[in-house]
């Protein structure tokens, strides 16, 4: 038989968890007065935080009143109280009762308190749908006579209920038991197992109750229908402790994989992350700022996930891209899995609406298959069934089904989900799994997913085959140009600052943020980053992305700083409460509140963009020289103005530098735009470029701290300032930037990373290192000429790089993490413009 200890373990780990116990007998001793009854203090504090944890809920299902129940059990809200056997769920329980049941409990109320005259140790306990008759301290043979008759008056009349427990004869006027109340509390939060402990007989109804993976405790001696027995409350409590550990450790470690060894699949459209060992944990459909199918890598497995998996094999397994293109190849000993977005017909690519998750899986021996969306982030309850070739997801906005020919899956139900299982044992026939998002049909034809592999592999190796690499570091380059690629929106243009949202920059805290959308500035040095390795195509449709939306706004200025894919305005921030988050980090927002922010910085990167177009002859227009006009239209009526600045702070606006040196950046590369395409200088933009940078020059610089600082009469530092001489507003070797570089470098740089900034942002906690800030300081070092310490740091930053190549936003030097959301534009970015930089000076 399994041992106790056995099952704790195993419950610890189911996807929902109810936990339900009894209050006296078992959370306190018994005691000759109920209002002394005290629970045991470790019980309290395990029950208290096995109810904060997620996906886990708990009940204590009792004999007394509700009343006394929530006054004697000290418990945070999210605690199920539930009195009278099961038949008080709420405080104002009495006036709920209609007027026949009032009538009779008060009946029984005055024949029991007739009995109760009759000898000092009988007492009766008020309930407001029963009345208990306590008889401890009454002689034995007196105590049984009156029993007896009690049982016959009124007990006997019709509509009362007789329960017996321990010195105690309980009557009420409302039929429910404990079993009931348990079962009421799991249909409401949807577990998928519970553990019951008790000591009384009725708690013998709640015991019947389980089945499956359930576990029953009794506590004491007597006959029971638990699988279980344990001593004493003291005993239950170290049982509830032993279970709070388990399942905390379970639920913030073991199925938290590290946010770096994630590797992301794309098709232009959406994005989905394979975790190791085979698991597809994040996947939006049908756009990547689309709600999520699968959500498990902010939510643990309750929240979706798609795993494939040998049998007998515990390993993570070992995963690569396949050459250079965004396949992936996971590897165990007997079996291959090879994971893709459909690339194969490129003429759809700029079709929104359809995406298809590809999975082949080749070798020898059995595996396992659990495929477990869930709907809006599991919000929404996710029901499926089988047909001919696979499996259709029901009551769906578009059509769901997934293409798997020849299995016989078993399906489920977890919570409010279903979920579908199967077990198969691979043959000579690659088995196919296929994901289809847009379209209902199941029909497919043996060979065609392998067709579209070689197609897919050829859409991205003859892609990055185009590209004008660096010698150095050209793997991780091209690894990031793929990453930058892979975050392109195909049906429109737009570019995604990343792929997933509310990785969090501090663990446990609530620096989490939706970066699935376009920020103008993001994207556009994304597409500078593409440019100048010798890619038009997705700088010129993210141009007329622009574009469109400026066609929208009759004022440039008022252009907000992000935008979703499509070009509309973001929805307003919003929380996922469903979700617990990544490593318990919340809250998982959607929607981003910088879309209501002034960012003064947004409108030079595309001006730039622009530029470094024109140089490299790219087909260019009227239509972007009207961009052109825009931004600096932009630029001149709000300059000086004050702003978020480029890190979105919520507090009050500023004048921060970052910004004035990139309204500089739009007009200074205009006025050379302007000699090229209009063949003439514009004199007005030049006086513009001229007042703006006197006025940084001005006011930027603190010469207490010898360093242009993050605002204008501030003395914080921040590491967007050394833009200052990357952007050429003053020469790299101006004593004031060798300064402001050396500062920097002291303050904001701990080990293989560079902060953003140290001041206060009015948030709690603190963020990890930013790896566009430690590129701008190894650019800034290797213009300064300290070439060898720069080099260093490079080193070290692409060092961090998960075992798949990519980057998430940030990393915890004291912790030795990645953190932010993955895979993140700005790091890639930054790996691309300083192998750019190296290779030009050392060619």
């Amino acid at each position: 038989m399994t041992t106790l200890a056995e099952r704790i373990e195993q419950i610890a780990k189911v996807p929902i968890l109810l936990v339900g116990t009894d209050y006296d007998g078992t959370l306190s001793p018994i005691v000759e007065n109920p209002m002394d009854a005290r629970a045991h203090p470790e019980a309290l504090v395990a029950l208290r935080n096995l109810a904060l944890l997620p996906q886990t809920h708990v009940a204590i299902i009792s004999g007394r009143a509700l009343r006394d129940l929530d006054k004697l059990a000290p418990l945070p809200d999210e605690v199920h109280l539930v009195g009278s056997h099961g038949s008080e769920f709420d405080l104002d329980f009495y006036e709920q009762l209609p007027p026949e049941k009032t009538d009779l409990r008060q009946e029984v109320h005055d024949r029991l308190h007739e009995f109760a005259a009759m000898d000092p140790g009988f007492y009766v306990e008020e309930k407001p749908g029963s009345l208990a008759f306590h008889y401890r301290k009454a002689p034995d043979e007196k105590a049984r006579e009156v029993v007896r008759e009690i049982e016959r008056d009124p007990g006997g009349r019709a509509g009362v209920h007789v329960r017996h427990g321990k010195k105690v004869i309980e009557l009420a006027v409302v039929e429910t038991n404990k079993g009931e109340a348990l079962e009421a509390i799991r249909h409401r939060v949807g577990a998928s197992a519970a553990i019951y402990i008790g000591d009384d007989v009725t708690d013998e109804d709640a015991f019947a109750s389980l089945t499956g993976p359930d576990v029953g405790v009794k506590v004491g001696g007597g006959e029971t229908r638990a699988k279980h027995r344990i001593e004493d409350p003291d005993e239950a409590a170290r049982v509830l402790a032993q279970l709070c550990e388990m399942r905390a450790d379970w639920l913030n470690a073991a199925q938290f994989v590290p946010i770096d060894a994630h590797s992301m699949l794309s098709d232009q459209r959406t994005a989905a992350l394979l975790a190791p060992g085979g698991r597809i944990v994040w996947y939006c459909a049908p756009c990547l700022d689309s709600p999520a199918l699968f959500a498990e890598l902010l939510g643990g497995p309750v929240a979706g996930h798609f795993t494939v998996r040998p049998v007998g094999d515990d390993s993570p397994g070992t995963q690569h891209y396949v050459a250079n293109s965004m396949v992936v190849e996971t590897k165990w000993r007997n079996v291959k899995l090879t994971d893709f977005l459909d690339c194969s017909a490129e003429r759809t690519l700029q079709r929104a609406g359809r995406s298809d998750l590809v999975r082949i899986v080749e070798g020898t021996g059995e595996v396992e298959l659990v495929f477990a969306p869930r709907l809006d982030f599991g919000r929404t309850p996710t029901s499926m069934h089988p047909r001919d070739s696979g499996l259709e997801i029901e009551d769906t906005f578009d059509p769901i089904v997934l293409f798997s020919p020849g299995i016989e899956w078993q399906i489920v139900q977890e919570g409010s989900h279903d979920t579908a299982r199967a077990r198969l044992k691979l043959d000579e026939q690659p088995l196919i799994l296929e994901l289809r998002y847009g379209t209902g049909t199941l029909r497919g034809r043996m060979g065609a997913a392998q067709e579209r592999l070689v197609r897919t592999n050829r859409h991205w190796e003859t892609w990055t085959e185009s590209l004008r690499l660096p010698r150095v570091e050209k793997k991780l380059v091209v690894r990031s140009a793929l990453v930058l690629k892979g975050l392109c929106y195909g049906p429109s243009g737009a570019i995604a600052a990343a792929a997933t949202t509310s990785l969090p920059e501090h663990v446990g805290g609530v620096r989490n943020w939706d970066y699935r959308y376009c920020w103008l500035r993001d994207a556009a040095l994304a597409a500078t980053s593409l440019a100048k390795l010798g890619s038009f195509s997705e700088p010129i449709r993210f141009l007329d992305w622009v574009l469109g939306i400026l066609d929208r706004h009759t004022s440039p200025e008022r252009l907000h700083p992000v935008y979703t894919l499509t070009g509309r305005e973001l929805p307003p921030e919003g929380e996922i409460s469903e979700l617990s988050g990544y490593r318990g980090s919340r809250p998982v927002r959607v929607g981003n509140l910088a879309a209501n922010q002034l960012q003064l910085d947004v409108f030079g990167p595309i001006v730039e963009l622009i530029l470094v177009m024109m140089f490299r002859d790219a087909p260019l227009s009227s239509e972007h020289w009207r961009l052109v006009e825009a931004m600096v239209t932009a630029v001149s009526k709000r300059w000086e103005e004050r702003d978020h600045g480029i890190w979105e702070v919520r507090t009050r606006r500023r004048h921060h530098v970052h910004s004035k040196v990139m309204c500089w950046v739009t007009v200074d590369r205009a006025c050379t735009l302007a000699d090229h395409y209009l063949g003439r200088p514009r004199d007005d933009w030049m006086g513009l470029r001229d007042r703006i940078r006197e006025d940084v020059l001005h006011r930027g610089w603190n010469e207490e701290v010898k360093a242009y600082t993050a605002t204008y009469n501030s003395e914080g530092l921040d590491a967007a300032t050394l833009e200052i001489g990357l952007k050429g507003l003053i020469e790299p070797t101006d004593p004031r930037f060798v300064s402001t570089v050396e500062r920097i470098q002291q303050e904001l740089s701990l080990g293989p990373g560079v902060y953003r900034y140290r001041y206060d942002d009015g948030l709690p906690g603190f963020e990890g290192a930013f790896h566009l800030c430690t590129a701008w300081l190894v650019q800034a070092l290797w213009l300064i000429g300290r070439k060898d310490v720069a080099r260093s740091y490079f080193d070290q930053m692409i060092a961090l790089a998960g075992p798949t190549g990519l980057l998430s936003e940030e990393y915890g030097p004291r912790t030795k993490r990645a953190l932010g959301n993955h895979p993140q534009a700005y790091s890639h970015i930054g790996v691309i413009d300083c192998a750019l930089m190296m290779d030009e000076d050392e060619g």
